[in-house]
């Protein structure tokens, strides 16, 4: 029996409707007792929510049969009663419950009822209790101690968050019968040549569970709650990672008594590939016995209030990614664990998925009561997602070892929090691999590895890395092709949201980067000075706020392009790129690539042409310029190159041409130029062509103020044929980072390219709803720093 659907919430001043699932700020938003928390500066006004209790109430019918209450996604400190009296005392919004209510639910009406204490006092209470002080980052999290409570970490805001602290309920509540279940199920798989066995550990109530996978069909008997079946297979259809092969899943069906169930399950054999080696120590995947280059992004929350997120929103932001080539995400570790159908979407796509257990920056407390709730936790998450294809890794956690060096508590006396740290690490690992033996696990990222507590945001020779110097030190973007790192799991540089996401938040008086309400749209101390600063070093200056954002953008995806290209040229020694990040929680200046609401920025664009499965690459080498073939397919392929300098008026010559054969996961240089070759106003143009299609890039040797831009007179013709706008785009000069924008919200086929006279670009616009007419606007550099 759901309970879901439409409660009442009161905190004994307001009263209002509250559907479940769903959160305690935007129930008060739909019942108008408080404005929209993302527009303006209205996010202050509203955080008085998080420092009060508030009582969900329902009254439903039963037939008063034995049964159990099941609750999960409840954030966070909870109390539970049925019919006044307390089932449940919950501390953990990312576990799973199930209560016998047998006796405690009625023939007729019941009354459900749910106190969810302030999570603010509640960490308060929980700090003033600890037998030492257990620090947290108060730049992540203007509302303090979020390091106390098993919610998400960014709830207390974070440099990229809202700090709303929201309670609520993001799963499911029900009650189910107390008869015939089948529970949780451990997948593991052994993999030989021409075969598999699958060995499932089945949860479940009956006398005995029948499974049947791929045609064939076992049955054992339940043991202490538990079955045990090994299935083999012959010559099995496998499951591959999007852009290596197909992404096959197969139904396993289980019955037990009355009970049944289902799971889909990809075969495959994926393998964290990390060992000693001359560098120093190899990070990174393999599947099915192929090593893949991992390309992807971070994943944050789909959104900074749960009750806002929608299957069908995060299907297009998990699409995006695949579409921009992605085959990777990784789940950070200050979020949530996601919902069951969201590890579906990534089986069906073919994104790997590694997944944070959720700790992040701070430091957390080990006392008996709380690694206890850490170890139910872990158990119960490993038993709910274990199944999926996608996963390919557990991450005991984000940046904690760094967080030793953080704090001046634990800089005065490192042994006594590094001793801290390693008991919830060993407690998250312990869980992990007791649930699940096979697991890939990794300590904490970044990390040299196992039992390894150095600097792995500057050590680029082991492990996983962070790095950030470009960004938070304010390093030059060529600083990327300093570190030569073996998986870069983090890495970013911010830009603005696009002017469709600006206008839901800001008026446009107060469209200038120093008002109010921008600069409590961006949350990283500094961040709005760090990209007007590199915004000067790199180019003119833009001639408005419009072009501001549209420039801001740009050089987001530059920084990016330098890194990704970099890297993936060291092929097989980094064998893997994850930038931060892939989506936002709300309208802000970010890392992300996705404004919220799906909307692609120009690095999301860019991207798709880095992340191309064939591509070509250029390394300035001392004084040349190095043109190398990457090649990511699974199968060996040519790539034809044509090398051309470009000049300002749109005019290109012919510089070199070159062919190469280029092995499955493999790079090749195909050709090598002198800086020297390409005059004072002309940069280097190339295109590549392979089995693929073909694709133009251009590399500066310089800073783009340093180009004498002539006007490009971007002519526009738009034309609507059955739902969707076709573009053509013709300039009179050359037009760098060529972008149209519109009014409306929608997709765009492709933005921030290079267009010259003789190659006009043609593009298409589907509007998110039809109906209005968009307004389109075009912008390049020439346009953005010199004016129409």
């Amino acid at each position: 029996m759901d309970l879901g659907g439409e409660w009442r919430l009161s905190d004994g001043n307001h009263e209002v409707a509250f559907a479940v699932p769903g959160d305690v700020v935007n129930a008060l938003h739909a019942a108008g007792v408080i404005p929209d928390p993302y527009h303006g500066r209205n996010e202050y006004d509203c955080r008085w929510i998080s420092q009060q209790d508030w009582v969900a109430r329902r009254v439903f019918d039963h037939d008063g049969g034995p049964c159990d209450l099941v609750i999960s996604g409840l954030d966070t400190v909870a109390e539970v009663r049925l019919n006044g009296h307390l089932v449940l005392a919950a501390q953990n919004a990312h576990r799973r419950y199930r209560v016998d209510v047998a006796g405690q639910v009625w023939p007729g009406q019941n009354c459900i009822e749910i106190t969810f204490r302030s999570p603010v006092q509640a960490a308060a209470r929980l700090q003033a209790g600890m037998p030492f002080p257990i620090p947290y980052q108060q730049v992540n999290g203007p509302i303090p101690n979020a390091n106390m409570l098993r919610k998400p970490q960014c709830d207390f805001g974070w440099d990229w968050n809202v700090a709303l602290g929201t309670s609520g309920i993001w799963g499911q509540v029900a009650l189910e019968p107390q008869s015939a279940r089948i529970g949780d199920v451990i997948v593991s798989q052994a993999h030989a040549e021409g075969a598999v066995t699958v060995s499932l550990q089945v949860q479940a109530t009956g006398a005995d569970v029948t499974a049947s996978l791929c045609g064939i069909t076992q049955t054992a008997p339940v043991l202490a709650g538990v079955a045990s079946l090994n299935i083999q297979i012959s010559n099995p259809d496998l499951w591959w990672p999007a852009g290596q092969g197909p992404q096959t899943l197969h139904n396993l069906t289980l019955q037990s008594g009355d009970a049944n169930a289902t799971r889909r399950i990809g075969l495959r054999d994926l393998r964290l590939v990390s060992q000693p080696d001359a560098a120093g120590r190899s990070f990174g995947f393999a599947c099915n016995g192929r090593a893949i280059f991992a390309k992807g992004a971070n994943w944050i929350p789909a959104d900074a209030l749960h009750g806002r997120i929608t299957r069908d929103s995060v299907r297009d932001l998990l699409q995006s990614a695949v579409d921009a080539h992605m085959n990777m995400i990784r789940i950070w570790g200050g979020g949530r664990y996601e919902p069951d159908w969201f590890y579906d979407l990534c089986d069906e796509m073919g994104l790997m998925v590694w997944q944070d257990f959720m700790f992040a920056c701070h430091l957390y407390p080990s006392t008996p009561a709380f690694l206890a709730e850490v170890d139910a936790e872990v158990r119960d998450v490993v038993a709910r997602i274990n199944h999926h294809a996608c996963i390919a890794l557990w991450c005991g956690d984000n940046e904690l070892i760094g967080a030793l060096t953080w704090f001046e508590e634990s800089r005065k006396d490192r042994d006594r929090y590094l001793v801290n740290y390693d008991r919830l690490n060993r407690t998250v690992e312990t869980a992990l691999l007791e649930t699940l033996p096979q697991a890939n696990w990794w300590p904490s990222s970044p990390s040299p590895g196992p039992m390894a507590f150095g600097d792995a945001w500057h050590d680029d020779s082991s492990g996983d890395m962070h790095f950030w110097s470009v960004w938070h030190e304010g390093r030059d973007f060529d600083h990327y092709r300093d570190v030569k790192p073996r998986f870069c799991s983090e890495f970013g540089f911010q830009s603005y949201p696009s002017m469709n996401v600006i206008r839901q938040f800001a008026d446009a008086k107060d469209w200038n980067i120093a008002s109010p309400v921008m600069e409590s749209h961006q949350k990283n101390p500094g961040g709005n000075a760090r990209i007007a600063e590199t915004m000067f070093r790199y180019f003119r200056f833009p001639v408005d706020f419009p072009s501001f954002v549209y420039l801001s953008q740009v050089q987001q995806g530059l920084a990016i392009k330098t890194a990704i290209t970099q890297w993936r040229s060291l092929m097989p020694h980094c064998m893997g790129t994850l930038y931060w990040q892939l989506n936002d929680t709300w309208p802000v200046c970010s890392w992300a690539s996705l404004d919220h609401g799906g909307g692609w920025k120009l690095l999301h664009h860019m991207a798709r042409a880095f992340y191309a499965p064939i591509t070509v690459v250029c390394i300035p080498e001392g004084g040349d310029l190095v043109l190398k073939a990457v090649n990511d397919t699974p199968t060996t392929q040519p790539v034809s190159l044509a090398c051309r300098a470009a000049a300002m008026d749109g005019t290109a010559r012919k510089l070199v041409e070159a062919e190469g054969i280029v092995p499955a996961g493999m790079v090749v240089e195909l050709a090598r130029l002198a800086l020297a070759d390409l005059g004072p106003q002309e940069i280097l143009g190339f295109v590549h062509t392979s089995v693929l299609g073909s694709g133009c890039e251009i590399h500066a040797p310089r800073p783009w103020k340093t180009y004498d831009l002539q006007p490009s007179k971007a002519s526009l013709e738009a034309d609507l044929r059955d739902g969707i706008w076709h573009l053509h785009v013709s300039v009179a000069s050359l037009s760098l980072f060529l972008t149209v924008e519109a009014d409306v919200p929608g997709r765009f086929s492709t933005n921030a390219r290079t267009v010259t006279p003789n190659m006009p670009l043609d593009l298409t616009f589907i509007p998110a709803k039809p109906g209005k007419k968009p307004r389109f606007v075009v912008h390049d550099l020439y346009s953005a720093t010199y004016g129409a």
